[in-house]
């Protein structure tokens, strides 16, 4: 047990690195195996570089839209958005397109390790670039004059000439150089933005950790009043409808007070708020909307408020 609950801490402390590490390890898996056992390159002319780009760039877009759907911002900013009632309010100016671009490159990383592992690998790009009518004119320069003929054969070593068969090798170390071409700027960039960040950020080191602490038991005991206050309304409701009875009155929050919590954070200095829901009990007025005040910025540090939710929280 003792072990168990050492490894649940270690999942709670650190659930965003392991489920970034999960899906850079499910991508990469995935690949070796789409390259090993479904990549057949078709060795043609006219197939080879749509049949490559297809493999190399069409699973990268497919992980790219599946980034955005398991985000929990992307269902916060547009559930409701379309209703006639959200008017303007889900994509206000400059705040909608900074959550836009934080959504984009939180969704970035698993397609992007496809394409870099795919590089590395270099079946895809060996097929697509031997099926290139550019590529052909560069690679086959003082070479046997059949070369730009015989070219799409060589990811199948079917190319008569040597000399075109140990193209295959040019085009593999292009590959991969591109690949560690790739790693290498994703990593500076990611660490850029990661720096800048944090310099950036309005709140101290530990006050973050602090931050991330509260938020992990409001959403826990968020749960487990839901469940509990949906578990008693149930059972009131099933009452009341075999004994025909009237139900007694249960003080569920409002559509309008359920809006209020679930839109996206914004961090104001003057009103330190770690969360909608504490903002919301914190309101001034009763009718006071707290969606947008004056001074409300997205700080990009501060983007696990919106991550959390009833459902989505780590070990629940």
């Amino acid at each position: 047990m003792e072990k168990f609950r050492a490894v649940l801490d270690l999942h709670l402390k650190h659930h965003s690195a392991l489920g970034y590490g999960l899906v850079t390890l499910l991508t990469a898996g995935g690949e070796r195996i789409f390259s090993t056992v479904v990549f057949q390159c078709p060795c043609s002319a006219t197939w080879n570089l749509p049949y490559g780009l297809v493999f190399l760039l069409v699973p990268a877009l497919a992980l790219f839209l599946l980034g955005y759907m398991l985000s929990a911002r992307t269902w916060r900013l547009l559930t409701g958005c379309c209703a006639p009632s959200a008017g303007a309010g889900c994509w206000s100016g400059l705040r909608g397109y900074l959550v836009c671009a934080q959504l984009s490159a939180a969704a970035a990383l698993a397609p992007l390790t496809w394409v870099a592992v795919a590089l590395l690998g270099g079946a895809f790009y060996e097929c697509a670039a031997s099926g290139s009518a550019a590529f052909a004119q560069r690679l086959c320069r003082s070479r046997h004059d059949s070369c730009a003929d015989e070219l799409p054969l060589v990811p199948c070593h079917q190319a008569q000439a040597s000399d075109v068969q140990d193209l295959l090798k040019d085009l593999k170390a292009q590959s991969q150089v591109l690949g560690w071409i790739l790693i290498a700027v994703v990593i500076i960039v990611l660490l850029i933005f990661t720096t800048v960040s944090r310099c950036l950020s309005p709140v101290s080191f530990l006050q973050l950790k602090f931050w991330k602490i509260y938020l992990e038991q409001e959403q826990q005991i968020l749960k487990s009043k839901a469940t509990e206050h949906a578990t008693e309304l149930a059972k009131e409701n099933i009452k009341c409808f075999f004994e025909g009875s009237c139900p007694k009155e249960y003080n569920t929050p409002s559509i309008k007070e359920w809006q209020q919590i679930s839109s996206l954070y914004t961090f104001n200095p003057k009103d330190q708020y770690y969360s909608l829901l504490h903002k919301y009990v914190n309101r001034k007025e009763k009718t006071h909307s707290i969606r947008s005040t004056e001074g409300d910025t997205v700080i990009s540090v501060l983007g696990f408020v919106d991550s959390s939710g009833i459902s989505s929280t780590p070990g629940l």
